[in-house]
């Protein structure tokens, strides 16, 4: 067997190359490679301690999971003041709370210092996305509402039952694509407002609810720029759940062959500013 000895000139030799190669490459690639996720930041601020649906490693696990290849995704539930949000890009709050639940002390309601931090945070490039529910799910609304209309909308309620929703190949964002809704509320859009709200998901009348006979003509989820942040309002919290990304469904409904997380994925990448 012939081998060939060490030479220490041929080493100096490909480490020179290796570098020439190094400084020729696109800095970019560098960049993407090092580049932090962006934060999204689910936010159990608003929800009653003890309060058990959505919670982040219960019925929300699964997506939370997901939604790790894209985000650094951070949950707490501390007040969303600036200090709280200051490397967050996107914010998402899931049926805030009304009640206290059991002997634990009430949930605080969006108060003028939670509109004003929110806004700004909204205004200075942060995406918002917030969820409704139905009835009995100890929903708030009043004072939520006051944090909806500084973007153009607010919850009503009026309420639709679970159904599969075929949306149009032309909406932005979500277009062609099947949504399993686990029924919820509505929300009523001010076309005056300056964040320029407008519905993304209008209910189709004419596909009708498979888990009950309510079907409430009006805006499922609505979008609203302000500034340079993006807010998404949707009217129902059970659509990412496990259960309803996996098919076998909430209660006794189960929706299948949907596309409700890439819905979801395409949502917050948009609130996030990215396409």
């Amino acid at each position: 067997m012939v081998t060939m000895r060490e030479n220490p000139s041929n080493k100096l030799f490909v480490a020179a190359i290796v570098a020439l190669l190094l400084l020729a490459a696109p800095s970019h690639l560098f960049a993407q490679a090092g580049a932090k996720k962006p934060v999204l930041l689910y936010s159990r601020y608003f929800n009653a301690k003890g309060e058990s649906r959505y919670l982040p490693d219960g019925t929300y696990r699964d997506v939370l999971a997901r939604l790790r290849d894209t985000f650094e995704v951070r949950v707490n539930d501390l007040p969303l003041d600036a200090q709280n949000l200051k490397d967050v890009k996107v914010v998402l709050i899931a049926n805030p709370s009304d009640r206290a639940v059991r002997n634990n002390p009430a949930p605080p309601h969006c108060s003028p210092g939670d509109l004003e931090a929110l806004s700004k945070f909204v205004r200075d490039g942060g995406g918002l996305i917030a969820m409704g529910n139905q009835e009995g799910h100890n929903l708030e609304i009043n004072d939520f509402n006051h944090l909806l209309e500084a973007f153009g909308m607010r919850f009503v309620n009026n309420y639709t039952d679970a159904k599969r929703l075929i949306i149009a190949k032309d909406v932005p964002i979500i277009g062609g694509l099947r949504w399993a809704y686990y029924t919820g509320n509505q929300v009523v859009i001010d076309p005056n407002n300056p964040a320029h709200a407008r519905p993304l998901v209008m209910n189709d009348l004419h596909q009708k609810p498979v888990g009950g006979p309510r079907d409430a003509a009006g805006a499922l989820l609505a979008i609203a720029d302000l500034g340079k942040g993006h807010v998404a309002v949707v009217t129902d919290s059970g659509w990412i759940t496990n259960d309803a990304l996996s098919d076998k469904g909430i209660g006794s409904v189960a929706i299948k062959g949907e596309d409700n997380w890439e819905i979801f994925l395409r949502l917050t990448k948009w609130a996030a500013g990215q396409k």
